[in-house]
Order: C-alpha cells, then sequence, then structure tokens
C-alpha cells in the first residue's frame, strides 16, 4: 500500500486555506499546516479552523525569509522558533511540530544551524522534513503531473504544498481524486525516515540539514 501525507506550507490565508480545508474535508483527509508567525498574527480563524476539523498545526518559523542555516544574526534562529510557537499556542499538537525553510524545497544544510539545532532539542520539538516537493508555487498550472511522479516513486509520501494565493490549490481535488484512483491512501502521520527529531530527541543523523559555521 502506498500513502501520501499532504501538508501545507506558508499559510495562512484567509481565502486559499479555507478553500484548501473545503477539498480535504469533502474527502475526509487530515493533513498538517506548517504555519509562518507573520502571517498567524492577523490571519487566525482560518488556523483555528483547521485545528478545530483534526488537523494538525506546525510551526513554519516567523517570517520565512531567510533559511536558519544561513543566519548569521545571534538568536535569529530562536526567535524565528519561538516567537511562532508562542503565537501558535493552544493550538500546537502535543508533539510540536516544526519544519525548516528550505528556500526552494532544498534538503541540505541551508534548513538549521546550531542554535536552531539546540533550539530543538531543548524545546522538545518534532522536526518535520519531506520527500516530495512538486513545486506548486511555480507551476500552479500543472503540478498535479508532477506530483504524482513523485508519489509513484516512493512507497510513504509526505508532500509539501502551499495554501498560497497562486492558484495552484484549485487544482488539490483533482490531484486527490487521482491518486485515489491509482489507489493511494492518504495518511495524516508523517514517515519515520522525515522526521529526524522527535519531540527533542535525534532519530536519524542531521549532518546534511546542520550548518555549523
Amino acid at each position: 500500500m502506498k500513502t501520501i501525507t499532504l501538508t501545507f506550507d506558508n499559510g495562512p490565508d484567509p481565502v486559499v486555506t479555507p478553500q484548501v480545508l473545503d477539498v480535504l474535508s469533502q474527502h475526509s483527509i487530515q493533513s498538517t499546516f506548517f504555519v509562518l508567525g507573520d502571517k498567524l498574527r492577523d490571519r487566525r480563524a482560518a488556523t483555528v479552523r483547521a485545528h478545530a476539523e483534526g488537523h494538525w498545526v506546525g510551526n513554519h518559523t516567523f517570517n520565512h525569509i531567510v533559511p536558519l542555516g544561513m543566519a548569521s544574526e545571534v538568536s535569529f534562529s530562536r526567535s524565528e522558533i519561538l516567537r511562532t510557537a508562542a503565537l501558535i499556542d493552544d493550538l500546537a499538537h502535543s508533539r510540536k511540530f516544526f519544519r525548516p525553510f528550505g528556500g526552494g524545497g532544498n534538503l541540505d544544510k541551508r534548513l538549521l544551524n546550531t542554535e536552531a539545532l539546540e533550539v530543538l532539542l531543548a524545546e522538545k520539538f518534532t522536526c518535520v522534513l519531506w520527500n516530495a516537493i512538486p513545486q506548486d508555487w511555480a507551476y500552479p498550472r500543472n503540478w498535479v503531473d508532477r506530483a504524482m511522479q513523485l508519489c509513484r516513486q516512493q512507497n510513504e509520501t509526505l508532500m509539501v504544498l502551499h495554501d498560497l494565493p497562486t492558484g495552484a490549490m484549485d487544482r488539490l481535488d483533482t490531484f486527490i481524486r487521482q491518486a485515489k484512483d491509482e489507489g493511494f491512501t492518504f495518511e495524516q502521520d508523517f514517515p519515520a525516515a522525515c522526521v529526524p527529531i522527535e519531540c527533542g530527541v535525534l532519530r536519524h543523523p542531521v549532518d546534511a540539514i546542520l550548518t555549523t559555521n
């Protein structure tokens, strides 16, 4: 059985996030929304709805401008993580999900620096990565074909989509229907290989995603 876990980054958006929630509800699919603290401050309603409907809410940094592995300013990474965690507040899952910014989906040393790692471990966060980036932000009209190709290549897909006003989520229903037609099932939890840190405990080596400069 091949599975797909859907996650949505860079929201919330007052129009697109509810649109995504409507589609997920129609298909009885649970997902995770990795939110930006800077947006959550003024657009909380959609995330409150997501939480109420059984979706998980994760932390995707405060402003998503600089990947943490490229940050040189002292306490920048700590601020990016903890400011957003404070805003998520009671919407957080008990596992305290955090997803680093990859600068376009890159799984490399841009993701974390030592300060960020120390915060994730000390504050008992669960770090969630990915293994499928169909680049819906860049290809809003034809990301579905790209997404299906990625899913066919592996047994457990953890996909990153974006609840942003690009028009890409107009095709979310199409993707889900096609995936179901091909026999995929949808899971909410994450493949273990994509979770290097679970509740502050290292589960996999992080050397490939950590800069120590």
